[in-house]
C-alpha cells in the first residue's frame, strides 16, 4: 500500500509542477480523512467507531470520530512527520516548488464532543494551554524536517458563525464570543514560537464532502478574531464561491498588514468552469476593502476532503486548476 502511496504522491508532484504550482502537497493521498488522521495521533486523543457519521447537506460521513482519552501533548512519533519527509525529499529543492504542509486546526478540538471530556472536566484553560502546546511543538518539528510553509485547516470558524451552532453552545452553557476567544488563544498558542522564514496559512471551509457543505453565515462574526486576535497568520484561504460565505466588507480588517487573502472563489464542489469574467469582477469587487497586492486566488477547498472525494472528475480538477492560473495571469500579470 506504502509504494502505492508513493508513486501516487510522485505523480502528483510532478503534474503540480507541470502545473506551475509553487506550493506542492502531497494531496493528503495518505489519508482517509483530511481532520481525524491526524488528530487521532496526538498524545491524548484517540479514534474510534461513532454511532453515526456527520450530517452535510442531504448525505451523512462515515461513523468515525475522534476523543479524548488522556491529557493531550505532542507525538514525536506522529506520522505525519514521516509523510511530511518524503514530500520535501519529493519535491526537491530546485528553486521554486515549496513542499506545503496541511493539518487540522488546533481548534478542530475545540467542538463540543471533543472540549467536554472526562479528562478535563471543566477546566478549559487547561484544555487549551495542552492543546496549543501540543500544537506549538508539532509544527516545530515540521519546520526541523525542512517545512517552510503550513496551512491550518480549520472549519471550526465556519462552525461559529453559523447561527444553528451558535444556538447549539448556548444550549451548552458556552457564549460563543467567549469560545471565540478560546479558538483564537488557542491559535496564538501554536503558533507562539514561530520561526520568521515559516509561511502560515489559515484555510476556512463550511464543510467539504461529497459535494455537499455544513455550515453557512458569512466572516462578520469572526472577523475580529481572526484578522485582528490571531498574531501569526500570513495567509488566509478564505471560502467565497457562494452566498453562504457573506461579503467582502470583513477583509477590510487586514488593511495596513502584511498578511494575505487567498480568495476561494473557484469552487471544488462542481465540475462546470467558472466564467473568467464573473471571478475577475469579484476580485475587483474584494480589491475595494483589501488592495490587490494582498490579494489571490485558489479553489474555494480542496477537491477533496475524504477518501470518497468530491463529484468532481480528475481530469476536471486540472482544468479549474488551468482556470485559476490564467484568471491570475490576467488580474495580477504572472
Amino acid at each position: 500500500m506504502t509504494e502505492i502511496e508513493n508513486k501516487a504522491i510522485r505523480d502528483l508532484i510532478t503534474k503540480q509542477k507541470a502545473a506551475g504550482l509553487q506550493s506542492v502537497t502531497d494531496g493528503e493521498t495518505r489519508r482517509a480523512w483530511w481532520h481525524f488522521d491526524f488528530m487521532e495521533n496526538l498524545l491524548g486523543a484517540e479514534g474510534f467507531e461513532a454511532e453515526q457519521g456527520m450530517q452535510f447537506k442531504g448525505v451523512i460521513t462515515k461513523p468515525h470520530n475522534v476523543r479524548i482519552a488522556g491529557q493531550l501533548a505532542y507525538n514525536p512519533k506522529h506520522p505525519h512527520f514521516d509523510q511530511f519527509k518524503f514530500l520535501f525529499d519529493e519535491v526537491g529543492d530546485d528553486g521554486f516548488s515549496v513542499a506545503k504542509m496541511t493539518i487540522p486546526s488546533p481548534n478542530m478540538f475545540m467542538r463540543p464532543n471533543l472540549r467536554i471530556n472526562d479528562v478535563y472536566g471543566q477546566d478549559v484553560e487547561r484544555y487549551v494551554a495542552d492543546l496549543g502546546l501540543a500544537y506549538q511543538k508539532t509544527i516545530r518539528h515540521f519546520y526541523d524536517l525542512g517545512c517552510r510553509s503550513i496551512q491550518l485547516d480549520d472549519v471550526f470558524w465556519a462552525y461559529l458563525v453559523d447561527q444553528d451552532a451558535q444556538a447549539r453552545e448556548r444550549d451548552l452553557g458556552m457564549d460563543p464570543q467567549r469560545l471565540g476567544e478560546l479558538c483564537v488563544e488557542t491559535i496564538n498558542l501554536a503558533l507562539a514560537d514561530k520561526p520568521d522564514d515559516l509561511v502560515t496559512g489559515m484555510h476556512i471551509c463550511r464543510g467539504n464532502f461529497s459535494s455537499t457543505w455544513h455550515y453557512q453565515g458569512g466572516y462578520d462574526f469572526i472577523e475580529k478574531f481572526i484578522f485582528k486576535g490571531i498574531k501569526e497568520i500570513d495567509r488566509y484561504y478564505l471560502e467565497y464561491d457562494d452566498e453562504r460565505s457573506g461579503g467582502f466588507e470583513p477583509l477590510a480588517e487586514l488593511q495596513g498588514s502584511n498578511s494575505e487573502v487567498v480568495l476561494g472563489l473557484v469552487t471544488s464542489k462542481t465540475e462546470e468552469l467558472e466564467n473568467p469574467a464573473n471571478i475577475i469582477a469579484r476580485i475587483q469587487e474584494a480589491s475595494q476593502y483589501l488592495p490587490l497586492s494582498q490579494l489571490a486566488l485558489s479553489p474555494q477547498c480542496g477537491f477533496s476532503s475524504t477518501e470518497e472525494g468530491n463529484k468532481v472528475e480528475y481530469e476536471a480538477q486540472w482544468r479549474k486548476i488551468q482556470l485559476i492560473q490564467d484568471i491570475c495571469k490576467q488580474v495580477w500579470g504572472s
